[in-house]
């Protein structure tokens, strides 16, 4: 896979956004030509050598190290999403022979569903790309807009960002809107070939009005099913 694009994209974005200032570095008289760290300077940050630096920044992440990625998260100051989409873009261009994945079922364990149904507050399985595999009752009341939505299957991205009423929803949507993306990139970066993630952020992409193609449905209270090529993930608490 040649993700050198995202790669480039990702790493000036990151140093661009970044001043002397804020890094601790001396600002001498003159006037910079470009917005925030020049790549000089995010290479001594990140206690690597320019040309070193500018082939990382071209998007030739193939065979890097961990800790030159740690190195590079902590000079540009990544958070946690960001560093591990940092690490699988470097995973992704690294040589590989797989075939993209094709969209495979997942069973939520009755066990993750009777944990669900005792917990006294709201609460939802999903997995990397935020399709709802379960519910408790109280998750089902709370996300009664979402679980309304007849797309398949139940997506929080889906709602976050194609249903109006999210904004009401949510006290700060920007911040769950922000989340929801830094998500979605983790998983992206984690499974390039996840083909039912391509669809979804496309179908956000272009905030479609149709109706996703039907799809195993979510049930509260029950064992569900849903498309799935990553492990179970809690949306409100690890199961």
């Amino acid at each position: 896979m040649d993700n050198r694009s995202e790669i480039r994209e990702f790493l000036t974005t990151r140093r661009a956004r970044i001043t002397p200032q804020q890094a601790g570095l001396p600002v001498f008289g003159g006037t910079r030509r470009v917005l925030g760290l020049r790549r000089e300077e995010a290479a001594m940050l990140a206690g690597v050598s320019v040309n070193y630096y500018t082939r990382l920044e071209r998007g030739n992440l193939k065979g890097v190290s961990e800790l030159v990625l740690d190195a590079l998260a902590r000079g540009l100051r990544l958070d946690e999403a960001e560093r591990a989409h940092l690490s699988d873009l470097a995973r992704a261009a690294g040589p590989t022979t797989a075939r993209p994945r094709r969209r495979s079922l997942q069973e939520v364990r009755p066990s993750v569903q009777r944990i669900l149904d005792s917990m006294t507050a709201p609460a939802f399985a999903q997995n990397g790309r935020l399709d709802v595999l379960a519910a408790n009752r109280l998750g089902c009341a709370l996300y009664s807009e979402m679980f309304a939505d007849p797309a398949r299957p139940t997506n929080l991205a889906r709602f976050v960002f194609s249903n109006p009423r999210s904004r009401d929803f949510f006290g700060d949507w920007d911040r769950a809107a922000n989340d929801t993306v830094a998500i979605l990139r983790t998983e992206a970066g984690r499974a390039p070939y996840d083909s039912g993630l391509s669809d979804l952020v496309g179908e956000l992409a272009t905030r479609s009005e149709e109706s996703a193609p039907d799809g195993p449905r979510t049930t509260c209270g029950s064992t569900a099913r849903a498309s799935s090529t990553s492990a179970t993930q809690s949306w409100a608490t690890s199961t």
